[in-house]
C-alpha cells in the first residue's frame, strides 16, 4: 500500500473542517477561550425569614462539593445558600464530619502568599512558604483569608476568596465576601460543618 492514504484521510479532515467554517459552524476541534470556562455562580441567597431566627447555636452547615455551594442550616431548613470554591486535584478539601475549630476574623495564610520588599511591593506573587525561597530583601506576606473558620488542624478552613466556578484552592472552601461574613457571623466554635457530595 502506497504511503499516501493518511494523506488522502488528513486532507479529508481539512476539508471537513474548511466547509464547517465555511457553512458558519465552528469546528469541534477549536480551543475555548479561559472565559468561557470560567462561569459566574449563582450569588448567595437568603431566606430573610429565617435568617432572623438563626443563632450560633442552632445553625450548622453543608459544603457540596459536586455543587460547589455551601449551605447555612437551621436543621433540614437552608438559611443561606452560597457560591464556593473547593480543592482542585492534589489539594482536596477534606470531606466528612468535620467542625469549626477556631473563627478569626482577618487570617492570614502562613503557607500561600507572596514574597514582598520592605516598601510592601509584591517581589514574587503566589508562592508557596514550604516550597519557594524568598529573594534577597524580600519577607513572605501570608495570603489575606478574611472571616476564616478553621476546619482542620494543618489550617484548611473557609474564608473569603476567588470563586472561578470550580475546584481552585489549595484545600479551603472559598467563599464570597458576602457568604463567608454571613456564615463567620452565624456560626461558633464547634459548629458542625459537613462536607461531600450533598
Amino acid at each position: 500500500m502506497k504511503p499516501t492514504c493518511p494523506r488522502i484521510i488528513g486532507a479529508s479532515v481539512v476539508l471537513v473542517l474548511i466547509a464547517g467554517i465555511a457553512s458558519g459552524q465552528a469546528p469541534q476541534t477549536q480551543m475555548r477561550k479561559a472565559s468561557e470556562l470560567i462561569h459566574k455562580q449563582e450569588p448567595v441567597k437568603v431566606n430573610q425569614g429565617l435568617l432572623k431566627q438563626a443563632t450560633a447555636d442552632n445553625t450548622h452547615i453543608v459544603v457540596s462539593i459536586p455543587k460547589q455551594r455551601a449551605y447555612l442550616m437551621i436543621e433540614e431548613q437552608i438559611v443561606a445558600d452560597g457560591p464556593i470554591s473547593s480543592g482542585k486535584r492534589g489539594h482536596s478539601s477534606p470531606i466528612g464530619h468535620l467542625h469549626v475549630l477556631d473563627k478569626d476574623p482577618d487570617h492570614h495564610s502562613n503557607l500561600y502568599g507572596d514574597f514582598v520588599d520592605r516598601t510592601d511591593r509584591i517581589v514574587r506573587a503566589g508562592v508557596s512558604a514550604r516550597i519557594d525561597v524568598a529573594p534577597s530583601g524580600t519577607h513572605f506576606e501570608g495570603a489575606a483569608m478574611k472571616w476564616f473558620l478553621r476546619l482542620t488542624e494543618d489550617g484548611v478552613g473557609m474564608h473569603i476568596g476567588i470563586l472561578p466556578g470550580y475546584p481552585a484552592s489549595h484545600g479551603c472552601i472559598r467563599q464570597s465576601s458576602e457568604g463567608a461574613k454571613l456564615f463567620y457571623d452565624h456560626v461558633r466554635v464547634g459548629t458542625v460543618v459537613d462536607v461531600g457530595d450533598y
